[in-house]
């Protein structure tokens, strides 16, 4: 934590008076704080104890007090390693996630490209609020971090989630963002998503895959210290910050970027729902509806999978079992015959896993014939524990 840069963020709700033990704790353990306050946390904290705590001048209003800044919200977004936002209210959330900039703080917020944390703290009803739930969606889909609040007695009186994280527990989490890099100094490439073959300019030949696995992958990777490169078939999901990202569309597109790449990654991980098949000759013009059936030849596509198998040196080498029957069987079977490090098979008619929802029940499989078997949960949680077994194996070889 020393010297780390950190730009604490403290909206208008009752939490704010822990936040300033949040601010005197990381100042103690090393880090250069700075808070900025929107006008109503002023409310319930002055910026004068922040100042005090800090040693540094606080932050509220767009044209007040820039804090030494010349440009208040370039030069805060600057400043930071880390912006911590805590309390943070449903309003702030809201605003946050659609990018609205109207006061220093989401001015700075949108003008940053910084790591974001972000630590939610309401009445348990404004948490549950489907609003306030999506937004906080979408903030993680951007790559913002979000530290679930705690559940107990609320300032309003009644009883349930909403609470903000005790201090320590706080400074926990942003020290273990700054200490806690598996994979730092490591290139990891990625892909996820579905490819689509054309049939002519219109249609396509698909399948159901979101992209939502690939993407939290990806996501933690990047969390981890990784250098990471996505490459991306089709999804409609935003994609994740501070990575190369890729958009391909066909299986053809995606092998060319992928061995493009392969030579300079050490691991690379396939979630990415690849077609099979092709169209053998896609047609030039729409095809017009005339005819009771449509034929159409279809051939082979590259197994790209199978042909990093041969061509790895030292890379770690993932891949995945989509499967509707004899899952460990089929993964087994794909894990030896493309030469992968371990695989992550799922059963994608299992209520609760697949395609379309945000949570998984895999199982990853070893070459060694060991078996990790994961109850159901969120495919962010999947997504960690295979990014941990991948910096495992770095650690093994090293």
């Amino acid at each position: 934590m020393l010297n780390k840069n950190i730009l604490i963020g403290v909206t208008g709700g009752i939490a704010a008076y822990k936040v300033v033990e949040v601010a005197s704790r990381l100042k103690k353990m090393g880090a250069n704080v700075r808070v900025m306050m929107t006008r109503n946390a002023t409310e319930f904290v002055s910026p004068r104890t922040f100042r005090e705590i800090t040693d540094n001048a606080v932050s509220v209003e767009m044209f007040g007090d820039a804090a030494n800044f010349h440009v208040a919200h370039i030069g805060l977004a600057t400043f930071a390693d880390l912006i911590l936002i805590a309390p943070a209210t449903a309003n702030f959330i809201a605003k946050a996630a659609h990018g609205l900039a109207d006061d220093l703080l989401t001015t700075t917020i949108v003008a940053s490209d910084k790591p974001l944390m972000i630590v939610p703290a309401m009445n348990t009803k404004m948490f549950d609020n489907p609003a306030t739930q999506e937004n906080l969606k979408i903030l993680k889909s951007r790559g913002a971090m979000i530290l679930e609040p705690a559940s107990g007695e609320l300032a309003c009186g009644t009883v349930g989630k909403g609470r903000l994280p005790e201090p320590e527990d706080i400074c926990a989490v942003v020290e273990k963002f700054f200490t806690s890099k598996k994979l730092s100094g490591k290139k990891i490439l990625v892909t996820a998503g579905g490819t689509v073959e054309a049939i002519d300019p219109v249609r396509y030949i698909g399948n159901r895959s979101s992209g939502r696995m690939g993407y939290e992958i990806a996501r933690a990777a990047v969390n981890e210290g990784a250098e990471v490169i996505l490459i991306s078939g089709k999804s409609e999901l935003p994609a994740p910050q501070n990575l190369k990202f890729v958009k391909v569309e066909s299986a053809t597109e995606m092998r060319e970027t992928v061995l493009k790449e392969f030579d300079s990654v050490d691991a690379v991980i396939m979630s990415a729902a690849v077609a099979d098949y092709r169209v053998k000759n896609p047609a030039v013009q729409k095809i017009k509806k005339s005819a009771e059936t449509l034929t159409l030849e279809l051939v082979k596509n590259p197994d790209i999978l199978r042909e990093l198998g041969t061509l790895k040196k030292s890379q770690v080498l993932v891949g995945f079992a989509a499967e509707t029957q004899n899952v460990l069987q089929y993964a087994e079977k794909k894990l030896v015959e493309k030469n992968l490090d371990f695989i992550v098979a799922n059963d994608v008619t299992a209520e609760g896993a697949g395609f379309n929802v945000p949570t998984n029940i895999a199982s990853i499989i070893w070459r060694n014939g060991n078996v990790e078997n994961f109850a159901k949960m969120d495919k962010s949680k999947l997504a960690e524990k295979i990014t941990d077994r991948v910096a495992e194996l770095f650690k093994a070889r090293s």
